[in-house]
């Protein structure tokens, strides 16, 4: 009976992607997009930790390529599981389409940044802080950026455990730029999640993203993998 309950449950995540990602490739003339994003975690000795993660941003459902985002850091946990300092790096290339026309612009982005990530339970609901700062190196231009990102995990089953569960999801994250116009963007997202279990989840959501005067909504495929 609890194999038939996960493999219902798995049904049911799958059927929801399968639902989702038509609407996406029928909004082309829309500001909709799609994100489909891999992000890991290894665990090494010591309290040391390698991230790496890797999102193909589309400007539709998939095969309009709008950025392209390969990050990769070592961290390190200062208590266990809870506080985590990392350096990292990232590459990006972002494919622009010129003012209103069809044309695209290729610009290629080398960052090095420093984050603190910290986690806490209020009850069952987890939450996340991470600060980051970002020195950017975009073509002949150099730009810091600094970002707060605030988020939380609710469960959806009253669980010892949150193996083989649905929870949900929910952030907001500020980007300020350290020059003149100092806002940037601004993200707001929120997903329903499934944990398969300790070492993956895979969660299904909606972000919209805005800038100073204009604004962007993306579906986002998200699969989180420990090693």
């Amino acid at each position: 009976m609890r194999s038939f309950k996960i493999k219902h449950k798995i049904t049911l995540a799958i059927l929801m992607i399968n639902l989702v990602l038509p609407l996406c490739v029928y909004s082309q003339e829309s500001d909709l997009g799609n994100w489909m994003i891999y992000i890991g975690n290894k665990k090494l000795e010591k309290g040391f930790n390698i991230h790496n993660e890797i999102q193909y941003r589309n400007y539709n459902a998939i095969g309009d390529l709008e950025q392209l985002l390969i990050r990769t850091g070592v961290g390190y946990n200062l208590t266990e599981n809870n506080n985590n300092i990392l350096l990292g790096y990232g590459y990006i290339l972002s494919e622009n389409y010129i003012n209103d026309t069809d044309e695209k612009k290729s610009v290629e982005e080398h960052r090095i940044f420093q984050q603190f990530t910290t986690k806490q339970n209020s009850g069952k609901v987890g939450i996340s802080h991470r600060y980051r700062v970002e020195e950017r190196f975009v073509e002949s231009d150099f730009k810091m950026r600094f970002r707060y990102f605030l988020g939380l995990k609710i469960p959806l089953q009253n669980k010892e455990e949150e193996i083989n569960s649905f929870y949900l999801s929910a952030y907001n994250e500020v980007f300020l730029n350290a020059e003149s116009s100092v806002f940037d963007r601004n993200r707001v997202y929120g997903g329903l999640g499934y944990q398969f279990s300790k070492d993956l989840k895979f969660e299904l959501g909606y972000m919209n993203q805005f800038f100073e005067s204009s604004s962007r909504d993306q579906i986002n495929l998200i699969a989180f993998i420990n090693f």
